[in-house]
């Protein structure tokens, strides 16, 4: 199967799977869950569920089982967009070409929407079978610790803090690799874990997904610039009117298209010791730096 088949055949099992793990009908307030299931089934690629499989397909697993745990880490992903739109934070009014959570629903609603997601997405962990439980107690660390000040959030603060300064490289590596990138990571070693994988598995895997995390943001960075807003459902030069820090702005276009070109060969070196089974890996990454969205 096609990368692109496969990719599409997957993002439609989530998206069955999300309705079915959202559980409307069991909300205590009808509007928060009609405001999380606004921006949750709102469409996106479901990349970091997508991931989870492809690393357990890479170890010899069949990833589909999984997709439980991957659609814990789509709600905090999710969760994770709500807030950034908020005025407080990036200030955004769309978001995959609809109107932001908070522009329909209001801040307040957005924030408690945002905060029942993160809290589902580890119940929704929990209902995970066929795992034992020592492992999944292990998926279940790996996650919170991405998803936390030492990840997500914390490259969440960095970003805010760094609005209207120029900061260094360094600095700006170290915000995606939270922000960005430590969701993907724990996607792809969760996904391997849950699959069985080796020490030495696990290891080449944590190395594609740094790679893949950082050729991501490098890409966004450059199509925030070159970008066509009917495409990426959002306004392009957000960067610029937040006085941000890119790769594209402590480099140059050129440059920016480089590294992202250089990182895409790395991860996909860091595969050399796989079979057919991590092909889709492979694939998605050198697709990754050519997307329009």
């Amino acid at each position: 199967m096609q990368m692109m088949e496969l990719w599409q055949q997957r993002k439609a099992l989530v998206e069955d799977a999300l309705l079915k793990e959202l559980r409307e009908d069991e909300a205590l307030d009808a509007t928060l869950a009609t405001s999380m299931k606004y921006s949750l089934m709102a469409g996106g690629k479901r990349l970091r569920p997508i991931l989870l499989m492809a690393a357990a397909d890479a170890v010899g697993a069949k990833g589909e089982q999984f997709i439980t745990t991957g659609c814990a880490l789509e709600m905090i992903h999710t969760y994770s967009l709500i807030h950034d739109d908020l005025p407080a934070m990036d200030n955004d009014d769309y978001r995959r070409g609809k109107l932001t959570n908070h522009k329909v629903y209001g801040d307040g609603m957005a924030v408690l929407a945002g905060d029942a997601l993160l809290t589902l997405a580890f119940e929704v962990m929990l209902r995970q079978k066929g795992v034992d439980a020592s492992v999944l107690a292990q998926v279940v660390r790996e996650i919170s610790t991405a998803a936390g000040p030492n990840g997500m959030v914390g490259g969440q603060a960095i970003d805010l803090e760094s609005e209207g300064k120029r900061i260094d490289m360094e600095t700006l590596r170290k915000m995606h690799m939270g922000k960005t990138g430590a969701l993907f990571k724990a996607a792809l070693r969760s996904g391997a874990i849950l699959g069985g994988a080796t020490k030495e598995q696990l290891a080449a895997l944590t190395t594609y997904a740094e790679d893949f995390g950082l050729a991501f943001q490098i890409t966004d960075d450059i199509l925030d610039v070159v970008g066509d807003e009917a495409v990426i459902g959002k306004p392009v030069g957000s960067d610029e009117k937040n006085h941000k820090s890119t790769y594209v702005t402590l480099t140059s276009l050129e440059e920016a298209q480089k590294l992202a070109q250089d990182t895409v060969d790395h991860a996909v070196k860091a595969l050399q010791d796989f079979g057919p089974e991590a092909d889709f890996l492979r694939q998605l990454v050198e697709f990754l730096i050519n997307r329009k969205k």
